[in-house]
């Protein structure tokens, strides 16, 4: 039941920028494999949270003897910078791409896109960004609950609800902003990476304005659950065997 209830925030929100997003911009979407994959990726969580407890270990800076808005910000900025870096290693290196595509693969971006993701990954990051972060700093069960919640955001940032910062949209993540690392439009390839804060793909060059409503989605997607559990061989199979429709026709 514990599990449940620290479920709860997630699936109020979901279900809030869901049925926004639905009056605002009606649009059919992947419900099902979002779903599955959500719950997939739930047991992969499970799974990090055991590889976590046994990287346990002292941290360089600890939240607790810092003024509370001094913990919130250095714990974001940490945080978030590492979730930018990996996020750029996974458009970067075939093995993290073959299980990041999944996320990409949504016909049409929508709120529950936000937990399309590979059930492994969460396990990769609980050996890699999210220990590196607890190494940096220690935060609070405060700062973590803050940084969870503000976390629920990316329901918003993935949604068709039309918020557009325009020429600020540098400071924070949004709907138009993040559409635009999603776009199917080879433009827009490799631009805003940022999960919260745009001011990381600003320092690394890859910040760019959003401009109008591009299509989302990849040439492939999961067509069954057995393709989610094991997305990156399906994947790859998927790919080679369309690459090669054409050159039986010519």
């Amino acid at each position: 039941m514990d599990w449940l209830i620290a479920l709860l925030p997630t699936i109020i929100v979901a279900a809030l920028a869901t049925a926004a997003e639905m009056l605002a911009r009606p649009a059919r979407a992947d419900w099902l494999r979002n779903l599955q994959a959500w719950a997939l990726m739930t047991l992969g969580s499970m799974a990090s949270l055991v590889v976590l407890d046994m990287l346990g270990g002292p941290s360089l800076i600890d939240s607790a003897l810092l003024p509370l808005w001094a913990g919130l910000f250095l714990y974001f900025l940490v945080r978030d910078c590492l979730e930018f870096l990996f996020h750029r290693a996974q458009h970067t290196f075939p093995l993290l791409w073959s299980m990041h595509s999944l996320h990409h693969s949504d016909p049409e971006m929508s709120a529950l896109t936000t937990s399309r993701h590979y059930w492994a990954e969460p396990v990769i990051k609980a050996l890699t960004i999210w220990p590196l972060t607890a190494l940096i700093i220690e935060p609070t069960p405060l700062i973590f609950g803050v940084f969870s919640l503000v976390s629920l955001w990316h329901y918003v940032v993935h949604s068709r609800l039309p918020i557009n910062l325009g020429k600020l949209s540098w400071l924070l993540n949004c709907p138009a902003y993040h559409r635009r690392h999603h776009s199917a439009l080879p433009e827009h390839y490799n631009s805003n990476f940022a999960s919260l804060f745009p001011i990381f793909d600003v320092v690394c060059g890859s910040y760019r304005r959003p401009d109008g409503w591009p299509p989302t989605g990849l040439d492939v997607a999961p067509e069954s659950l057995a393709d989610l559990i094991c997305w990156p061989v399906r994947q790859e199979r998927q790919t080679q065997a369309q690459s090669a429709e054409p050159a039986l026709q010519r």
